[in-house]
Order: structure tokens, then sequence, then C-alpha cells
């Protein structure tokens, strides 16, 4: 899934090769994708892109005096970027194609989605803040503003595990299932670990991962080609996807929990006091 590192090198990329072009088409190949339409995605075309900007893991091209395009890739979702477009349009069917976006050279991008689960999300409004997922995020952790306190006063009360609060898009924005596994390995601490338990050194170092993790993962992504972007995400993940192998900072053996529809991976050494966590739903340490 493409998180806050990935979305961010996106929209500096789509703001070198879109801004000041015009969007001439706007083809829907698979109809799920579009959760509005009012205005219609013809709406967009004939409008110069004026900015892109990145909201948590959304995507938002905005149009000089028109409406905005915004995109979520969810889990299985990504951007192609074509500096010539095929002739003729996109033929519905089976394949992972969902939308396409091209401009007045010719070039443009597609979006794709691989799967049956279609989770694809893209909307056509007159502001981003209409997007409900938009309006739910909660502060993007790489903000200025963002600083310890405001972590603290986030996890404070919070009952939730680290794991699932780190994840959760409306307590802080862009942080998905892999960037969690690596903020965590990274301020040494259980991915089950109560958040509101954090003392207000381990808040500090919660917080030092963060941003340190996030900023690093962003700055590797900065200036990679849209089409290698996952490429370079997975090269630079130290336990998360790592299921089996050495952790780097210790040697350990990284080691995963499953659950119904994802997992998450992390060093005993480093993170559970040499104790490994039971793979289950309701996981606890084994004592």
């Amino acid at each position: 899934m493409p998180e806050l590192p990935e979305v961010e090198a996106l929209k500096d990329f789509l703001t070198e090769h879109l801004v000041g072009h015009e969007i001439v088409r706007v083809l829907p190949v698979a109809i799920s994708v579009l959760k509005t339409y009012e205005p219609p995605l013809s709406a967009l075309e004939g409008h110069e892109v004026a900015a892109v900007r990145r909201y948590g893991k959304f995507l938002d091209l905005e149009t000089a005096d028109g409406p905005h395009l915004v995109a979520h890739l969810a889990r299985a979702g990504w951007l192609h970027w074509k500096d010539r477009l095929p002739d003729g349009p996109p033929r519905p069917g089976k394949g992972p194609l969902a939308l396409r976006v091209a401009l007045e050279t010719g070039a443009g991008f597609d979006l794709t989605e691989a799967g049956t689960q279609k989770r694809l999300a893209v909307y056509v409004v007159g502001d981003p803040r209409e997007v409900p997922g938009v309006a739910r995020l909660g502060p993007d952790p790489l903000a200025d503003d963002f600083d310890e306190r405001r972590l603290a006063e986030l996890l404070a009360g919070e009952r939730r595990q680290l794991k699932g609060a780190l994840r959760d898009q409306s307590l802080i924005a862009g942080v998905g299932n892999a960037y969690s596994d690596e903020i965590l390995h990274a301020a040494r601490m259980s991915p089950f670990k109560l958040a509101a338990s954090l003392s207000e050194e381990e808040t500090g170092r919660l917080y030092a991962a963060l941003r340190d993790t996030l900023t690093e993962a962003v700055e590797r992504s900065r200036g990679v080609a849209a089409g290698r972007l996952k490429a370079e995400k997975k090269s630079g993940l130290r336990v998360h996807g790592r299921t089996g192998e050495p952790c780097p900072v210790c040697g350990d053996t990284v080691r995963e929990v499953s659950f119904a529809d994802s997992s998450l991976q992390y060093c005993p050494t480093c993170q559970t006091g040499g104790k490994p966590l039971a793979d289950r739903r309701m996981s606890r340490l084994l004592k």
C-alpha cells in the first residue's frame, strides 16, 4: 500500500509533470473507482492543472477555475506515468486499468488496481474537504507544527495498542501497515504496547522514530520515477515484509503476527525483550 512517503514522492513527480498542462480527457475504465458523480469527470477537461497536493495518503490535483481530482490508491492501486499515452480509448475489461488522464501534450497517467478487492477511489469535488476520508484526517506527522507535545496529546487516553493507533488516519495521517512496523522497530517498542501507557521518555523516542523514519523514506523516494517507487520502498524497509530474515540492528530473526487481512513484522530482541508475540488476533506477550 502506498503510504505517506510514496504519495509525497508521487505528489512531487506529478507537480513536475502536470502543473501548467491542460487536461483534455479523463477516461473511466472501472466505473466502481468513481465515488462522486457531481461534478462529472468531464468537468476536469479543458482546465489546466494548477497544483498537486497530498493529504495523508490522498493525492489532490487542483485545476485552475475548475474542480479537484482527488485519488486514494488504497492497498493495491498505483499510478503509471506515460510520456505518450496509447492511441484510442482504453477498453473496459478484467485488467487492472481503472482510470486514464490525458494531457494536451499526449502524455498522461493511468490509475491501476491489482487484485480482486477494488478499493481504489477517485473523487471529483470543488474542495478536497468534501471527501470524507480527507475531512476526518488527523495531523500530518511531517508538518512543522507536529511536535512531541502534539503526539503526547494524541496518545493520552488512547487505550489501543500502538500498532493500531499509528495506523488510524483520524489520529495521525499517512502512516500505514509498513511504516508503522518500521517506526516501532526504530523506537524499540512492542506493537502491542498500549499507546496511553508511554512514559515521557518513550513518547520522545516514538516521536523521533516517527519523524526520522518518514523523513528518511521521503528523501529516499525523492526524484525516483513513479514506476520505481514500490521497489524503492521495499528496499528501505528493515523489518516489514522480512519475516525470517535477520534483523539489521541485532541479528535476531524477524518474526510475524498474522491477522485476517494483514500481518505485522517485528524483532523480538529490539522490541519485546526477546519474547515472541503470540500469532493470534488477540495477541499478548507469551509468558
